[in-house]
């Protein structure tokens, strides 16, 4: 295949597009190192993020394939024009209610909604404080409304406290879940520097909404910080088995923020048939709670079973457990070695991660059972000598932060990279 691609005429290219093309090839001349082999029905799968195993519910299926038989009046344009449909405005008032907020926006992605409530946020006399870990969409939100942007050390609310010093109050994002290696963000600390500097603060929801909570209601709402966070924002592609994106806020920011949001102007209306598929997502996260339960459960064994054998997954407090084998050759070898036997995570390299620590994500979700945790763990017993984790970025990490300071993790050795 990547012969054929690179035998493919590309016409009138300017050198400098050619080039980074042509390098893009170099790096991987036999495939990008995410690409393992397909899945099999046999094969463990470990690398979505439908982490309570309601994607082909009936009852969300049905409730989504009836709004398509029943409606011909679909609308194609912005959905700033069709924010005030019936369904649309109750799934925002729904939405608004589990969380705790006053109002919610429905954007067409999490994506989205990450860079458009940083673009209708910061600006050049705002700067942007985002955690190294923060998703992509919220650095380009800030770069689209040209504000500074600088970043603070993972989870580390005395290095925001120390760059809000230097470049006065802003805008500060961080993730209730971090999406690559599943630890959770200290938000009471997070929150105190914010309220003591008079900065806002963004969390991003996405993995923790539909997994968090007595009704699956996330971080935010779970630690009684409701009242005290201004902007939340989620993916609906999650827990919520969607697509689509969420803005929560006040009832005035909503209203600014569907007519100054380049995302919100500018991207096509999420379908009414995807709306009502919401909606029926929604009911079954809050009422399930055995769901949320179980997966707890799974990815706490899960975690406990890799330690002993080996695999330093200190960092995950969460149903994202990262195996962080650093360079892309050793990640590459420890995706061969899972898939070889039945196991299918997610590779992440950079730019989704720093450089040289690229890692194979693991997503528990409610649909694994006893056995197939049983077989993870066999399987990383297995191949333990071949991809030696011993030797991982992380064990070495925590094995140098125990010789000085008697606590073994990753969490705080990656906040200087």
């Amino acid at each position: 295949m990547l012969s054929r691609i690179g035998e493919q005429p590309l016409g009138a290219v300017l050198p400098s597009v050619r080039q980074r093309i042509d390098s893009h090839f170099e790096q991987y001349p036999n495939g990008h190192v995410v690409h393992g082999r397909a899945a099999v029905a046999s094969d463990v799968k470990l690398s979505g993020n439908d982490y309570l195993a309601i994607g082909n519910d009936p009852r969300i299926l049905r409730r989504q394939l009836d709004a398509l038989a029943e409606r011909s009046d679909v609308i194609f344009m912005s959905g700033v024009y069709t924010q005030y449909l019936g369904g649309q405005l109750r799934l925002e008032n729904e939405y608004a209610a589990w969380l705790g907020a006053e109002a919610a926006v429905l954007c067409q992605s999490g994506f989205a909604a990450n860079e458009g409530i940083m673009q209708a946020t910061t600006g050049p006399e705002t700067p942007a404080y985002i955690d190294m870990f923060a998703h992509a969409s919220v650095w380009q939100g800030a770069a689209i409304a040209e504000a500074p942007a600088y970043a603070f050390r993972h989870n580390d609310a005395g290095h925001l406290r120390h760059q809000i010093a230097k470049h006065g109050p802003g805008i500060v994002a961080v993730e209730a879940i971090y999406s690559t290696i599943g630890d959770v963000c200290p938000l009471h600390d997070i929150l105190a520097v914010c309220e003591e500097t008079g900065s806002m603060l963004v969390v991003d929801e996405s993995h923790a909404v539909g997994v968090i909570g007595a009704q699956g209601e996330g971080l935010v709402s779970h630690l009684g910080l409701a009242a005290r966070v201004p902007f939340r924002v989620f993916s609906l592609s999650k827990a919520l088995v969607g697509r689509g994106g969420v803005v929560v806020g006040s009832a005035r920011f909503a209203e600014y923020f569907r007519y100054e949001s380049t995302s919100s102007i500018f991207s096509s209306a999420v379908f009414a048939n995807e709306v009502a598929r919401f909606e029926a997502t929604l009911a079954v996260v809050r009422e399930e709670g055995y769901r949320r339960a179980r997966l707890s459960g799974l990815s706490e064994r899960l975690r406990t079973g890799l330690l002993q054998r080996g695999y330093d997954v200190s960092c995950s407090g969460s149903q994202i457990i990262p195996l962080i084998a650093g360079p892309e050759r050793e990640t590459a070898r420890l995706r061969d070695a899972l898939e070889t036997n039945g196991v299918v995570g997610s590779v992440f390299v950079a730019p989704a991660t720093p450089r040289n620590r690229s890692l194979i994500r693991l997503c528990v979700h409610h649909g694994l059972d006893d056995a197939d945790i049983d077989h993870i763990l066999d399987v990383c017993s297995k191949i333990r000598d071949q991809v030696r984790p011993d030797r991982w970025p992380a064990s070495r990490a925590g094995r140098a932060a125990a010789s000085t300071t008697g606590n073994v993790g990753m969490a705080s050795s990656t906040r200087g990279n």
